[in-house]
């Protein structure tokens, strides 16, 4: 999963499982969220592949968790699932 061929880093979306997960978050665990996110998207083929499902990558790091897979070209980012203690 390499970054977006332009040098820049993936566009990152959330469906809406996620998106409802995070309409859920304070504040505090949104500036979190959005730290976790930046980490992610510098390099994505660093995150672990999920237990059960080989395309999908599991983030979790600091009561943080981000489940997601990339698109082929690695320019988006497809957030299925949050969680922010």
């Amino acid at each position: 999963m390499p970054r977006n061929p332009r040098g820049r880093s993936p566009r990152i979306v959330f469906i809406e499982p996620a998106e409802t997960q995070v309409r859920m978050l304070s504040p505090a665990q949104t500036a979190v969220l959005d730290s976790t996110l930046n980490v992610i998207a510098a390099d994505p083929a660093a995150v672990k592949p999920h237990a059960t499902a080989s395309a999908l990558r599991d983030y979790q790091h600091d009561g943080v968790r981000v489940i997601f897979y990339a698109t082929a070209l690695g320019s988006i980012l497809i957030v299925t699932y949050v969680e922010v203690d």
